[in-house]
């Protein structure tokens, strides 16, 4: 089972092979899920931080149900009333957190290039939990797994995504990890929220969602992040959704057996409607929220491996 990452900042550097891997070792780790006695100790003895600058449901709960499960002892430290919020830098925090020998850590941050920093200040194993509008990977590792087992396959899929690329960590790390594997990808967004040298991606892109859905395998619809928008990108919801929200009519373009994702938290009636967001026939977002713990918890076990390793040939080497 290939692996070699030391951390887990993005999928860029992570090679297809490596990407099966997460996932197969993902595929386990969704029938522990469904038992009843869902525990083991593949981490036993290990410690797990999770630092979160943003607010987060779905990921910072799944990562500490990932880590409790494979048995490490699992701190989420609360942002809100940590030194940062004193005046403490990035660099600092990780320095005294390091001093505590974590061996894994799960950072979420605002800033583009700051869990980058981050892994390269401390001792142990980072996953990013996402970076600003730089990646998301245990979202896409999901995203694959999602569309894996409902399509049967991960290569030579049409997928669409929809909605607001340009702000979007999510897209951006399944541009690369589907492009990793062979598939047709095609983005669809007003030109407003379709990020600069989109040309480059190596994908189509569209303006209109009829033509973008054309025959579409899997639909990815993404959460307008207002959060990150400092000017008028849309006229108004009412028109966003309109022209790119994603109802029955709009999904007929597609295949009639084309799925439906979102990564949530979903605005239900501005990026997709409500009734088709429940449609089990059609819609796996609750699918998404469940592979979610069990990549997590296979991104965690392969990381922990290689940093036993890792510690095996320097104690080996101090010996010598």
């Amino acid at each position: 089972m290939p692996f070699r990452a030391r951390h887990l900042l993005g999928i860029e550097h992570l090679a297809p092979d490596e990407i099966t891997t997460v996932l197969d070792l993902a595929e386990r780790y969704v029938d522990l899920n469904r038992r009843t006695i869902k525990r083991t100790d593949v981490l036993a003895g290990m410690t797990q931080i999770n630092m979160f600058f943003e607010n987060s449901t779905r990921t910072q709960a799944s990562f500490e149900l990932a880590g409790k499960r494979l048995g490490a002892d699992v701190m989420t430290m609360s942002v809100a009333q940590s030194s940062v919020k004193k005046g403490e830098t990035l660099i600092d925090t990780a320095m005294t957190l390091n001093a505590m020998q974590p061996d894994l850590l799960v950072v979420r941050h605002s800033s583009s290039g700051a869990v980058n920093l981050l892994a390269s200040k401390v001792n142990c194993a980072v996953l990013n939990a996402g970076d600003g509008r730089h990646e998301h990977p245990t979202q896409a590792l999901l995203d694959a797994l999602t569309i894996r087992r409902a399509k049967g396959r991960l290569h030579r899929l049409t997928v669409a995504i929809c909605g607001d690329i340009a702000h979007s960590r999510v897209a951006r790390s399944n541009l690369i990890l589907l492009g990793k594997m062979e598939n047709r990808i095609r983005l669809i967004a007003p030109p407003t929220l379709m990020p600069s040298g989109v040309s480059e991606f190596g994908c189509e892109v569209y303006d209109d969602m009829a033509e973008g859905l054309k025959d579409a395998d899997v639909v990815m619809m993404l959460r307008l992040q207002k959060e990150r928008m400092d000017g008028g990108f849309i006229p108004s919801e009412r028109e966003y959704y309109h022209r790119y929200g994603l109802d029955a009519e709009k999904l007929a373009y597609a295949k009639p057996d084309a799925i439906v994702m979102h990564p949530g938290p979903m605005n239900r009636g501005v990026e997709i409607d409500g009734t088709l967001a429940d449609d089990i026939n059609r819609s796996v977002i609750q699918d998404q929220v469940e592979m979610g713990v069990a990549v997590r918890m296979a991104c965690m076990e392969l990381l922990a491996r290689n940093l036993k390793a890792e510690r095996g040939r320097v104690a080996a080497e101090a010996g010598a």
